[in-house]
């Protein structure tokens, strides 16, 4: 009871110490806040509504279960998860973050998963998109095509070891049996009755499953923009009152024992609570060297910054799925994609001969241009697509309270 006490008043001190923040710099308050609500209305909206509405769906019409038969062989030695966590490793890669998180906790919702089973799955799902890596911060930062090429690997494979790491934790959980079928046309056909059995369980019809997948998941995405424009305006506060600043000199002598520049630990601490403005301040510090800044970007892209945690503490802390373990694989990744993007610098950067001063951009890179193409249409097409997305969201917000007064 003391120490619930103590947590409460020492947040209840520091949201009045913002406040008091905003009201001594409204000026800049207002301008931080305007930049994060224009990349969640340009970017995050348009580029994770989809993925979260098909999700649902799928969910609703019993493929996640039909592929979680599928998957079971693979996923539980692997990543001691059932196999339906196949599905949301897939999702995560595709999408991003948070989507690992809110796909967990509707799995966990819908009792898919164990507790520990839901720890393990969103401690390694909950990652960057390669449209963001390749797109926004090798291009649209670094205007470096390979670049990008090695902070994804270094990402993704990093990604895969926390996954392997993590299957031990909570070991001594007694495993579901794993469903293993004399045959692949048994397991199909096994996973096929599985599909069919939920489906049957929602008796929903179509169009209202339709309705509820859009209206959950922008729901979601009002969230993520309000943490998004949160700590937006929280890093700028840190950086007027030079809180950053005093940060940046305490770790100065860190770095200086590893090699690193004093410039680039100001843009990582605020790359600690928001990686695209960590990322964009890490690429301009001309006074360091390539190979240091794809290892800082390489930290904090797999940290997730405090922005993107809170809003997975947010998803989580409607299941009973505990938080520490994710924030304590977020740390692991961060180590381990560095280290890998320190051993991958030479086989995926320099021996495809260029030196770390070379500018080099996806119009010379043709086999993969559709990713610099995917990044310009989002850019252009994305305001659009939030706005139609929230005027719909609206519209069905407003006929469902007028059915329900009707009634």
């Amino acid at each position: 009871m003391y120490l619930s006490r103590i947590k409460n008043l020492i947040i209840a001190l520091l949201t009045t110490l913002f406040a008091f923040s905003i009201m001594i710099y409204p000026k800049a308050a207002f301008e931080s806040s305007l930049k994060g609500l224009e990349m969640w209305w340009e970017i995050v909206f348009p580029s994770l509504l989809p993925f979260f509405i098909i999700s649902e769906l799928l969910i609703c019409f019993g493929v996640v279960r039909f592929i979680g038969v599928l998957m079971e062989p693979i996923m539980r030695p692997l990543f001691n998860v059932p196999g339906s966590g196949g599905f949301v490793w897939a999702m995560g890669l595709a999408s991003g973050f948070p989507a690992g998180a809110k796909l967990t906790a509707r799995l966990r919702q819908e009792k898919e998963v164990t507790q520990h089973e839901a720890e393990r799955l969103v401690a390694f799902t909950n990652c960057s998109n390669p449209l963001f890596i390749l797109g926004a911060v090798a291009v649209g930062f670094f205007h470096n095509a390979e670049l990008g090429i090695l902070l994804a690997a270094s990402h993704y494979m990093g990604n895969i070891i926390v996954g392997i790491i993590m299957r031990f934790y909570g070991s001594s959980e007694i495993a579901a049996p794993v469903c293993r079928k004399p045959t692949k046309i048994n397991l199909f056909m096994h996973a096929l009755e599985r599909m069919y059995h939920v489906r049957q369980m929602d008796p929903r019809p179509f169009g209202k499953q339709m309705g509820d997948a859009v209206k959950h998941s922008i729901q979601t995405l009002l969230m993520i923009g309000g943490f998004i424009l949160l700590f937006s305006v929280l890093n700028r506060m840190l950086t007027e009152f030079n809180i950053t600043m005093l940060f940046a000199t305490i770790l100065a002598s860190v770095a200086s024992l590893i090699g690193f520049s004093h410039d680039i630990i100001s843009p990582f601490i605020s790359g600690l609570f928001e990686i695209t403005l960590g990322s964009k301040q890490i690429s301009e510090t001309s006074s360091s060297a390539l190979l240091q800044q794809a290892i800082v970007v390489s930290f904090i892209l797999a940290f997730n910054g405090f922005s993107v945690q809170a809003q997975v503490a947010s998803i989580l802390a409607e299941t009973d799925i505990r938080f520490k373990p994710f924030f304590l694989a977020r740390i692991m990744h961060g180590f381990i994609a560095s280290v890998l993007t320190l051993i991958l610098w030479k086989p995926l950067y320099l021996n495809h001969g260029h030196q770390p001063t070379v500018v080099e951009t996806f119009s010379t890179h043709p086999s993969i241009s559709w990713i610099y193409d995917a990044w310009e249409s989002l850019l252009s097409v994305g305001a659009l697509i939030t706005f139609i997305s929230l005027l719909g969201y609206v519209t069905l917000h407003w006929k469902s309270l007028k059915w329900k007064s009707a009634r």
